[in-house]
Parts: C-alpha cells; structure tokens; sequence
C-alpha cells in the first residue's frame, strides 16, 4: 500500500550514539570536500564528536532512512542556552529533498524544548541555498567576530528562540 512507502521513506531522526561516529565524519568530509576545503578544525571536531560536542554539553543529532545515516547536524554548547548550529549535512543523493530542512527544524524544536535563549550559525555567504533556509527559519545576520573558528565563515546568523 502506498502508506507503507511512504512510512518506508520517512526519515527517522535520533539522538547520537557511538555507532553512529563513522557516518557522521565521513557524511561532513564528503560535504565540505565538495564545497570549500578540510580545514583542521574541522577534523578534530569531527573525529573526537564526543568529547569536543556531546561532553561539553552539546548535542548531535543524525537522520535515518530505513537503516541509512542520510543526515546530520549538532549544536554545540557556546554559552548557557546558547548554542552553535554546524555540521548540518545530508549525503549527495538525496541533497535538494528539503532533508535539510527537515533535521533543523528538528533540532530547533528539541532546543525550544530544552528552552534555549539562541542559536548561532557560522556560514558562507557562498552557500545560497543554506542562506535561504536559514533566513526562512528566521536566522538573522549578526556582525562577525574577527577571532571566528572557521576560515570559510564569512556571516554569522542568529536566533532567538
């Protein structure tokens, strides 16, 4: 029946776990391989998730389809209810199906949830179609600090919530 493919498609988004550590790397290296380049930064962050986000208080979340890590995203702990957005990706093949969308607004709601003050975005404004989402969500530019971790970042975005 058509209701049991639908099902069968329906992205199922999780807390992270260990298992998950392989797909979330390497999800976010294919990303940003295709984009910009792998900055050192981006490795550690990447390679020791669990002590440099979840340990300090922030949070990964991953998108599943069927048994596929399709999507990932976290928030890192900046300041007492104010979190970083990054490491939001979704795998090539299903890139432009609004699973992007869909995994932030996931997150956005578990932090209205966990009643937190802001989300911050360090973004390029290179990156036209994650500007829109952005902006549809209600991220608004903020100034930049010179010290900002990322070489690519070139805007940062904010929200209350």
């Amino acid at each position: 029946s058509t209701f049991v493919t639908v099902m069968e498609n329906k992205i199922i988004f999780e807390g992270f776990t260990s298992s998950h550590k392989k797909d979330f790397v390497n999800i976010n290296i294919q990303w940003l391989e295709k984009l910009f380049k792998v900055e050192p930064h981006d490795v550690e962050v990447l390679e020791g998730c669990e002590e440099n986000i979840i340990n300090k208080g922030g949070y990964i979340f991953i998108g599943k389809l069927k048994d596929t890590v399709v999507a990932t995203i976290a928030f890192m702990k900046v300041d007492e209810g104010v979190y970083e957005c990054g490491k939001m990706a979704v795998i090539p093949e299903l890139q432009g199906q609004s699973i992007g969308q869909e995994i932030l607004k996931f997150g956005l709601k578990f932090g209205k949830e966990q009643c937190w003050k802001k989300v911050l975005i360090y973004t390029c404004v290179c990156l036209k179609n994650a500007l829109h989402i952005y902006k549809k969500f209600g991220f608004m530019e903020v100034e930049l600090e010179k010290d900002n971790p990322y070489e690519r970042a070139d805007m940062k975005l904010e929200l209350d919530i």
